[in-house]
Formats: C-alpha cells, structure tokens, sequence
C-alpha cells in the first residue's frame, strides 16, 4: 500500500471515529448544555461536515488513477476544512468566542477547494 493511502485510511479512520464520537457526544452528554445555549443545531452541522469529509477522506486514498501529489493537496484541504470548518463549530457551539466566527468560512472555502481539485483532477486525467 502505498505511503499516501496509508496516511489517508489513518486520517479517514481517526477522523471517522472522532466524528461519530463528538455527534454522539453532543446529542447526549451535551444536549443539556447545547440546548441551554441554543447552539445543537451548530454542533449537529459541525459533526455532519466532519463525517461527510471523513468519508470522503476514506474514499479519496482509493483513488488510484489520482496523481498522489494531487490526492494529498485534497486530502489537506479536507484535513484543514475539518479543524477550521467543524472545530470552529464546535467550538462556538460550546460557547467558545465569538471571534471565531470568521473561521467557519475558512474551513467552508477549504472543504470547497478540495472538491474543485477532485472535479479539475478527474477532468484533466487521461480518458481509456
């Protein structure tokens, strides 16, 4: 298996478990929290995007006909929108300071960076 699959099936899994983790925890450990502070609705997009992406995370170190150098740039830019995007959200939902508000969208535009290369890689490979 090759070097960058097996660093993305360790990220896809990791952040997988995490994901399934914090959904879990926020609609049960945290509901009493979250909903005093108005904010599940916040935490259940955050552990979505977090799962949606691992997902995608799993997937991607099955790209094979992807050049690796190209797989890896999408995988960071998921691996980045996740911390920015999802963290920012959790964070926030929790109550955290609102200046990280900015944030979101950063992890917002890195998720959407990462979907483009998926699009200008597919588009730009050889046809059999």
């Amino acid at each position: 298996m090759p070097a960058s699959s097996r660093s993305l099936l360790l990220l896809a899994g990791s952040s997988g478990f995490l994901a399934v983790a914090l959904g879990a925890f926020g609609a049960h450990g945290l509901k009493a929290t979250l909903d005093t502070l108005g904010t599940q609705e916040a935490w259940r997009t955050a552990s979505l995007y977090h799962l949606v992406h691992s997902v995608a995370l799993l997937a991607l170190a099955g790209w094979s006909a992807a050049p690796a150098p190209r797989v890896q740039l999408i995988g960071q830019m998921w691996a980045l929108g996740i911390v920015l995007f999802s963290g920012s959200l959790y964070w926030l939902a929790l109550g955290g300071p609102k200046l990280l508000g900015p944030v979101t969208p950063l992890g917002g535009l890195a998720f959407l960076a990462g979907w483009a290369l998926v699009a200008v890689t597919a588009w730009t490979q050889k046809r059999a």
